[in-house]
Formats: structure tokens, sequence, C-alpha cells
């Protein structure tokens, strides 16, 4: 750089120099003498001679400048193509876990290892949290091992089990299926046994606590529930998780009291809406309803998702206009005016009212009134596909059943 500013001056010196002699040289009349007349063809002949110099140098220093310019506009192209390239894989990510992730590796914006990934999902940077939980669930190997290294980057020292809870829960989204919880609350157990040694008897113990809170969360929180527990209640619930032991009342108290002050943050959907939910459903279609109050056959879109069945008015409504949990539901064939029909229902419980929500005219989000749904399919052949997928899609309590197990083998401690 110093020898391009020397060369710029040394061309500007000899431009202003050599245009004030060649000046002079083109107006000076000579005399006649042969002596005379050799001299001015000399100086004649290095003024040409300079010239050439300067245009050669002029010349150099262009290249220098195009390579420097080029050299600059190439390394802020490759820059913002590989910008381009983070952002389009990002948003593959987020509508689908799997395949963003191997379109990052392709591309060379990620190394193919568990610690690289969860370093990625770690920072979540435009990532989907409900997308991140997605990809933490899954249950092959290499994902387990994404899991693993992606709870370690969380530092629980001395940390009670809901400040734990608060900084885990909020990295990501729970996804809805209970295989994956599991394996995502016992990889936080661990690590929070691994860095409070000592608090709990067992990461079983940690892990039925954990759970616990969670659900006392909501029952403190949850408007639609009205029976609110008491710290009692609570200290009662945990008795005897610690290895069939109990622990200690002052602790229990502290973590109730601390839910009661402050409910859990969970994040919400980086969509803004139900669009990344509905991308890629297990089963969509038009269907017919029969409505609650008003016995009327309605037109509805509906789509199995998440364990839920959403319906909306329109194919192009971005939210629903109603959500009926399939849990602990039994669907079933019934006869009706309407050929086709399929009715979804509470098992071994007369007149109770199905937990869904549906959206009124005026906005207002409302607790449905179905003590059964029946619907319509247009063929016996869709009839017969959508009563699989949701069968397929039905749960029944399978975190109680989880945390119903753990306490069965801490409490079995006890007798041994």
């Amino acid at each position: 750089m110093v020898c391009l500013c020397l060369r710029t001056a040394l061309c500007t010196h000899l431009d202003h120099d050599f245009a004030v002699t060649l000046t002079l040289v083109d107006h000076y009349q000579p005399s006649h003498t042969g002596t005379e007349q050799q001299e001015l063809e000399n100086i004649r002949r290095r003024k040409q001679e300079l010239l050439e110099d300067i245009q050669r140098l002029k010349n150099e220093i262009a290249e220098v400048t195009s390579e420097i310019e080029n050299l600059g506009s190439t390394e802020e192209r490759k820059n913002m193509q590989r910008n381009k390239q983070v952002a389009m894989g990002r948003k593959k990510f987020n509508m689908d876990p799997k395949k963003g992730i191997q379109f990052l590796i392709e591309n060379d914006l990620l190394k193919n290892t568990s610690d690289d990934i969860a370093q990625f999902l770690y920072k979540g940077e435009g990532l989907n949290k409900t997308a991140i939980g997605d990809y933490l669930g899954e249950r092959d190997d290499f994902n387990i091992k994404v899991l693993q290294a992606f709870v370690e980057l969380h530092e629980f020292t001395d940390l009670n089990l809901v400040q734990a809870l608060r900084q885990f829960l909020w990295s990501f989204r729970l996804p809805g299926e209970a295989q994956k919880i599991d394996r995502m609350m016992e990889t936080f157990a661990q690590r929070y046994c691994h860095c409070n040694p000592g608090v709990f008897q067992s990461t079983d113990t940690c892990y039925i606590l954990s759970f616990a809170i969670i659900m006392l969360n909501t029952s403190l929180h949850n408007p639609n529930v009205k029976d609110k527990p008491t710290v009692e209640r609570f200290i009662s619930m945990n008795r005897g998780i610690n290895d069939g032991g109990d622990l200690p009342e002052d602790l229990l108290r502290n973590l109730y009291e601390s839910i009661k002050n402050e409910p859990f943050k969970i994040p919400e959907d980086d969509g803004n809406d139900l669009t990344h939910t509905f991308f890629n459903p297990d089963r969509e279609g038009w269907l017919l309803k029969l409505g609650g109050r008003v016995k009327t056959w309605k037109r509805r879109w509906f789509i199995l998702t998440d364990n839920c069945l959403y319906y909306f008015e329109y194919t192009t409504d971005k939210e629903p206009r109603g959500i009926i949990p399939l849990e602990n539901l039994s669907i079933k064939e019934v006869e009706d005016k309407k050929p086709n029909c399929f009715e979804l229902f509470i098992p071994d419980s007369k007149d109770q009212v199905i937990k869904a929500c549906k959206t009124e005219a005026d906005g207002r989000v409302v607790e449905g009134n179905h003590t059964f749904y029946r619907i319509s399919a247009p063929t016996a052949e869709e009839k017969e596909d959508w009563m699989k997928s949701i069968k397929a899609a039905i749960s029944r309590d399978p975190f109680y059943e989880m945390l119903a197990a753990r306490k069965k083998k801490v409490s079995s401690m006890k007798r041994h």
C-alpha cells in the first residue's frame, strides 16, 4: 500500500513537472545551429520516453487498484451469499428441523457434530423454539447426543429447581409428544443433579418434582382451573418421592412460593401464528361437523396435527375456529341421516363436556360445549382414513402414566 501511494505521488509529481517543462520545450524557438538542433531532438526524445514511463506507471496503478476493489467486492459478495444461505437454513429449520440442519451442513455453514449443532440451537438466532423442541426430542442416537450437549450448555449450579426450570424451559418449547418430553426432562434432571450434587437422592426424584412444579404452574395460573392447590396439598403430593423418603418442607414451600409469585415464561411460537403447527399435518381435508347448541351441519376444513383436531371456516384462515385436543377421547362409527359419520367422545363418562375451545363470531375464545363431536366424511373411504389417523393421534394421559411409573419406582425403594 505504501508502494502504491509513492507511485501515485510520483506520477502526480512527474505529471506536474513535465507539464511545465514540456510546455516550455514546445514553445521554445531554437536557433538553427546544428548543436542546438541536436540538443532539442534529445530533449524531445527524452520527453517521449518519460511520457511512456508515466503511462506505464498509471496502467500498473490502475491494475492494482482494480485488483484491490475486486478483492473487496468478492469478499463482500461471499459474506452476503453466506448470510443469505444461513437465513435460508434457519427458515428451512423452522419448517422442517432435520432438513434445515442438513442444508446448513451441506453448505458448510454448520459442522456435522452434536456439539456444533447444540451450540447453534442454544444460540437460537432466528430459530422457532417449537422447532428446536421437536428436534431435541427426536429419539435417534444422534439427536439424543445433541440433546445432551444442548442441556450441558445450561449452567444450573447453585440454582434451585424452579430457577433451573425457568432457564431450561425458555430455551425451547416443549413438544407435545410424551416420549419426547420424557427424554428431555430425564436429561434435564441428570444435568441438574450433576450441577447440584446432594440436593436429591436420585435423578428420579428431580424428574418427578420437576413435573410436579410444571403442573403446579398450570394449576395456579390457568384461569380455567378453579380449584387452586394449596402449599399443603403440594407438599402432600410429593411425599415419599426422595427414594422413598420425604423432601424438606422448607424446600417444597420455597418452590411453591416461587411459582405462585411468578409463573413460568413460556416462549411464544416464533412463527407469530399457527402457521408452523399446520405446515406438515398428519391429515387435512373438508368434513361436515354437527353444531353444539344449534344442531346444524357445517362444512369445515379440518387439520389433524400434534394430537389435536383443528377446524377452520376457510382454508386461507390463519387461526382455527375451534381446537379439539384428542387426549383421552375415543372414536367410533355412528349411524346418522348424513352418510359416513363418526363420533369423538369421552369413554365411560356420561354427559361430560369435552375440553375444547372455539372462536365466536365476535373474536372471543370460549370453551366448547360438546359432549361429543359428530363428523361426516365425503366418502366411506375417507371416513376410514380419518378414523385411522385420529386413532393413531389419540393419547391417554401419557404424562401421568410416566409419573406414576417413576413414583412407583422410588416408593418401592423405601420398602427395600
